[in-house]
């Protein structure tokens, strides 16, 4: 890989890392449904001209209906619970337990694409799961509302990214990528919005919070996307794959620095055993087990 690669790839981490900072900042002043439309719609606002340039526009209306699924699953849900778990977890935890989509990913690729699980990876699993127990134990309190919920939460919002990720591989195989983060911002944005309106905040947000949902919606979604496609066409879509191995890295270090979050022993714990359960259940990680002849 090349130098400039491996900065680009430094680079998306942390611009996606700093993601959950700046929704952990913003929703409590737009509110999880309002801050994502106007998320979306600048994303969207971003990636349309190269979509236009590139005149893939025509993908978009070919395959609107699997794309509009991919933007309500992929990108409506997921973004609204992540913004609301986000307010109680943290960005620096959300972004850990963000990790876990490629577990769900292999767990609806199992059931429903017949995909083979390895022994190593169904190891992988329970390890990755037993960290968001390690997490979960971290941050239970008397309130459940207040800490297992917003867990779930966020396991939601993997979950329907790993059935988003199976959806597409089954449907849009071989479909332009632009069109498809185009178009899945666009119909996010148009599926949300009368819900944005009926819950729109009756104080306007704070000068400061349109800032930081702005620099969420051009940097942490439009220009990241672009940055992750510029990624798989010159390294692979596998070594791509490997950002989310960093983002809770930037996601703990921007919450810590500019939230003042705490990490406790129990949540690096819990981290390392996603992570490394991650790496083995998408085979990112490999064990040889060597065999004597007698």
């Amino acid at each position: 890989m090349r130098l400039q690669d491996s900065f680009e790839l430094i680079l998306l981490a942390s611009v996606w890392g700093a993601s959950f900072l700046f929704m952990r900042s913003a929703t409590p002043e737009f509110g999880a449904i309002a801050l994502v439309v106007v998320r979306t719609g600048i994303a969207a606002l971003c990636l349309l001209p190269l979509l236009l340039i590139s005149k893939k526009w025509g993908v978009i209306k070919q395959y609107w209906r699997p794309i509009l699924f991919v933007g309500i699953v992929n990108t409506a849900i997921p973004f609204c619970l992540f913004s609301h778990a986000t307010v109680s977890l943290g960005a620096g935890l959300a972004s850990i337990l963000n990790a876990t989509a490629p577990m769900f990913g292999a767990i609806v690729a199992f059931l429903w694409l017949k995909d083979r699980l390895s022994k190593l990876a169904v190891f992988g699993l329970m390890l990755g799961f037993s960290g968001v127990v390690v997490i979960s134990s971290a941050r239970t309190g008397v309130d459940l509302s207040t800490s297992t919920m917003p867990i779930l939460l966020a396991l939601a919002s993997t979950c329907a990214y790993g059935i988003a990720a199976c959806y597409t591989k089954q449907f849009l195989s071989g479909v332009n990528t632009l069109a498809i983060a185009t178009g899945s911002q666009i119909f996010a944005t148009l599926v949300l919005a009368p819900l944005a309106l009926w819950f729109w905040p009756e104080v306007n947000p704070s000068n400061d919070a349109w800032l930081q949902v702005i620099v969420l919606g051009v940097f942490c979604t439009g220009l990241a996307y672009i940055l992750y496609f510029r990624l798989i066409e010159n390294i692979g879509a596998p070594r791509a794959i490997t950002v989310a191995y960093l983002v809770p890295v930037f996601g703990v270090m921007w919450g810590m620095i500019f939230l003042n979050e705490t990490l406790s022993a129990l949540m690096v714990a819990g981290a390392g055993l996603i992570l490394f359960g991650v790496g083995l259940t998408t085979g990112m990680l490999k064990f040889r087990l060597r065999r004597k002849t007698v």
